[in-house]
């Protein structure tokens, strides 16, 4: 951890891509009601056997009541809904074009970069956090830093669902050890291709969205509403409750390197039980850290998995007497984004607070891992 070190580290400028178009609950339920049906028929001698599982329908209200999702935005909705697919479809591009992530990260870095006030010339480091890369090599920061024509070095990393705030951890280390001098990272989710949208516990989960953040030293800084970050935090623990197998020795192993246990999977009840008092516990003794209480914190700009999740942890730390705007929710209509869930809400809604209020950034999911990064308005 890191607490009150000189030099100052601030947050200067945010950004938000989000793609235009969306899918909703009635129009996922429908899809896959159909499918599960079909499904159910086809395979209905076995079913009645117990050789195979029937599939369990699902609807808008189990949606809803179990995570806080009415819609999500997605790069595209083709293929997703036809059920003889069910997976988005994405035109392979060539390896001289712009390959997908980092054309939603460009988005998004543009965003931020505007709003700290910054230029190409300014940033010498980039970082890609997310919970997928499109490929292993060379990485997609890389590209991003070419495309937008930065000099300097750039790297990804993958922590799952706690990417977005490691990896302004890491941007936070290299600027304070005076590796770097302004930060550029940046949260490229392209997460539907890995949804299985013919399993009824998941397929309503995930939507796609970029999230970029401009972390620099305090002396830099020209943006007006900047945060300067008092202390980071960082805690995992190994789990496989929260999973995604893909990956290329699936080759090697003569398995089918598609199949519902390389996509994303997990055991949602236990997930709930485990990682909400985790969470709560970690932020608890991360504001402690600096002499501060949950009650300090004007708001908390939490990581957008489940609406449940997030009233657990909040009652944990503050009862159950605690206003909507101190956790702002993105659930409704983005879904759950993967690491970038807590950026966008920090994006959002943080214009209001003046300075001097404190605020917190935490993220927690697979791993399981939990980070979290103390600001403060300027």
């Amino acid at each position: 951890m890191t607490a009150n070190a000189s030099p100052t580290i601030v947050i200067s400028g945010t950004g938000l891509w989000t793609p235009p178009e969306a899918i909703t609950n009635e129009e996922l339920v429908a899809s896959y009601n159909a499918y599960a049906e079909r499904f159910n028929n086809e395979y209905g001698a076995e079913i009645a056997a117990g050789k195979v599982e029937e599939k369990p329908l699902s609807s808008v209200r189990f949606i809803e009541k179990s995570s806080g999702i009415k819609s999500r935005h997605v790069y595209t909705r083709d293929g997703i809904l036809d059920i003889d697919r069910m997976r988005p479809r994405f035109p392979e591009r060539r390896e001289d074009e712009l390959g997908n992530q980092a054309e939603i990260g460009v988005f998004a870095a543009r965003q931020a970069m505007a709003s700290a006030g910054k230029t190409a010339s300014d940033i010498d480091m980039v970082v890609v956090a997310a919970a997928y890369t499109q490929r292993p090599y060379p990485a997609i920061a890389i590209e991003i830093q070419k495309e937008l024509g930065i000099e300097g070095f750039g790297f990804d990393m993958l922590v799952a669902c706690s990417a977005a705030t490691f990896g302004l951890h890491r941007a936070y280390d290299s600027l304070a050890a005076g590796s770097a001098r302004c930060v550029l990272a940046v949260n490229p989710e392209l997460v539907t291709p890995q949804v299985n949208f013919r399993d009824r516990d998941s397929h309503f989960i995930f939507g796609d969205v970029a999230t970029a953040v401009i972390m620099e030293r305090a002396e830099t800084c020209t943006s007006p509403g900047s945060f300067a970050v008092l202390s980071t935090k960082a805690l995992t623990q190994f789990s496989s409750n929260i999973r995604s197998n893909f990956g290329h020795l699936s080759y090697a192993a003569d398995c089918e390197p598609f199949g519902r246990d390389k996509l994303f999977h997990q055991s949602g009840r236990l997930v709930f039980e485990e990682v909400s008092p985790v969470a709560a516990r970690h932020i608890s003794d991360h504001l402690a850290n600096l002499g501060l209480t949950p009650q300090d914190v004007k708001r908390f700009w939490l990581h957008q998995a489940n609406i449940n999740m997030n009233r657990m942890v909040i009652k944990e730390l503050l009862g159950d007497d605690v206003a909507p705007e101190k956790i702002p929710s993105v659930l409704e209509q983005y879904g759950n984004t993967a690491s970038a869930g807590s950026i966008i809400a920090f994006h959002l809604y943080h214009n209001d607070l003046i300075a001097g209020d404190i605020g917190m950034i935490c993220s927690f999911g697979a791993g399981y891992s939990v980070g979290s990064l103390v600001l403060r308005k300027r």
